[in-house]
């Protein structure tokens, strides 16, 4: 299993938020990608943060009950989020997500840009898939009478 990389199984060309976005705006782009977070980049497809459905209904409800103006995402946005690179090896990841609370993690590379984003149910997959293979390539289980 430590052979799988993450960049075997991630999402590649993510979407993502730009630092700036309105919160009305966050909200469609998750909405429409049916994702319950996304990673916050900068110009140089840096991940700074991450936002998430939660943080998005808390902003809607504070600023629709205190009617104040647009928030963007840097006001509702999680600096420093907990990211992943490409050449992690799957079963530490599966580690992590055991240790930590979030389901979804931005992939970087070498550079420490977004390449992708892996999902709880992508390394569940994985380990799954790892699991059912035989342990010698070509062998078959056979039952003894």
């Amino acid at each position: 299993m430590k052979s799988l990389l993450v960049h075997e199984i991630m999402a590649r060309h993510p979407p993502s938020i730009r630092l700036g976005t309105g919160l009305a705006e966050v909200v469609e782009i998750l909405l429409g990608h049916h994702l319950t977070g996304l990673p916050v980049i900068d110009d140089g497809e840096h991940v700074v943060g991450f936002v998430s459905e939660q943080d998005c209904l808390r902003a809607l409800l504070i600023s629709s009950y205190h009617a104040e103006g647009a928030p963007t995402v840097q006001d509702v946005m999680h600096a420093g989020p907990l990211t992943v690179n490409a050449d992690d090896a799957v079963v530490d990841i599966a580690e992590l997500m055991l240790r930590q609370k979030p389901k979804i993690y931005p992939v970087l590379d070498g550079d420490r840009r977004l390449v992708g984003m892996l999902v709880r149910s992508q390394v569940l997959k994985a380990v799954k898939d790892h699991r059912s293979r035989p342990a010698h390539p070509g062998s078959h289980a056979v039952a003894s009478r």
